[in-house]
């Protein structure tokens, strides 16, 4: 079957759906009217489709197969692939703009120059290097497109792909609430004005601080260097309040000293309370933040 017959198999699957059947008695409102989306079951597609701008759009493929296929240009706008498999196939400069995928298998399958802005994915094998190269350029987008695919790969347990997927979108998250406020673009100007701006601001600020403190739940190195900042400050306030800023000796001191303060080891008689109680905190904090971070990578396994 050729390029042809393949679209020609699907428009005939297409005329066996009857059109004309009533719509539903609890939807007579005058302002809705049918679509034109078609329902594709239990088909296959045997030859490479090129450049095929129309008749692929606006269906829902139930059980498509297809295997070591190439499709290049070729629209699949607000499609729905539900129970789909398609092996080893070479998807290029194809449009999946608003498409569903649910409960489908893309093994082996390669993407190139793909767009995906507002699809969703569900319980689908997917490759993870299409958040390398498919990811929609707008943050927003981008974002959206890599919470959905975190989402997918938590529910098929793929552990890798889903810290892949949080990157991402962390990393998304971070642009697009810095340009929220802060961007001159006219998407950004129009959407967040006034109090909405500052509102953005302040988003970003807790976004930026808990990225800092443990890159959002995600990263035990920044965990890692947050305690050791937390130990140098009480190294520095010794050295202030109980010693010589100008010595280094005192700092040696103070240093060997502080990781002993502040894991509880000892407590200092000459320490206020204030000063104790915000160690401790902090040191409770911190192992808080630290059992939450082993939790969730392990979590995924």
């Amino acid at each position: 079957m050729n390029e042809t017959s393949a679209g020609g198999a699907i428009s005939i699957a297409a005329e066996m759906i009857d059109k004309n059947s009533p719509i539903a008695a609890s939807v007579t409102s005058a302002s809705l009217k049918r679509g034109n989306r078609e329902v594709i079951t239990d088909f296959y597609v045997s030859a490479d489709v090129l450049v095929e701008p129309k008749k692929f759009a606006f269906k829902v493929f139930l059980r498509l197969n297809a295997k070591k296929i190439r499709f290049e240009k070729v629209s699949f706008k607000h499609c729905i692939f539900d129970g789909c498999y398609l092996n080893n196939c070479t998807f290029d400069s194809c449009d999946f703009t608003g498409c569903r995928f649910i409960g489908s298998n893309f093994h082996q399958s390669s993407f190139t120059g793909c767009q995906f802005e507002y699809a969703v994915f569900e319980r689908c094998q997917i490759d993870d290097d299409i958040l390398d190269s498919e990811a929609p350029r707008p943050e927003n987008l981008r974002m959206r497109f890599a919470r959905t695919l975190r989402m997918n790969y938590q529910q098929v347990g793929d552990a890798k792909a889903v810290n892949k997927a949080i990157s991402l979108e962390l990393e998304a998250t971070s642009i697009y609430l810095y340009k929220s406020w802060r961007s001159k673009e006219s998407y950004y100007q129009k959407k967040y004005t006034g109090f909405k701006a500052f509102s953005q601001f302040l988003k970003w600020l807790e976004f930026w601080v808990l990225d800092f403190i443990w890159g959002n739940g995600e990263s035990i190195v920044k965990l890692a260097r947050t305690l050791v900042l937390t130990i140098l400050a009480i190294s520095l306030y010794n050295t202030a309040f109980f010693g010589n800023i100008l010595n280094i000796a005192d700092h040696w001191e103070s240093v060997k000293r502080a990781p002993g303060v502040f894991l509880g080891v000892s407590s200092p008689q000459e320490y206020s309370i204030g000063i104790l109680a915000l160690i401790t905190a902090t040191r409770l904090v911190g192992v808080a933040l630290l059992t939450a971070i082993l939790i969730k990578r392990f979590g995924r396994r």
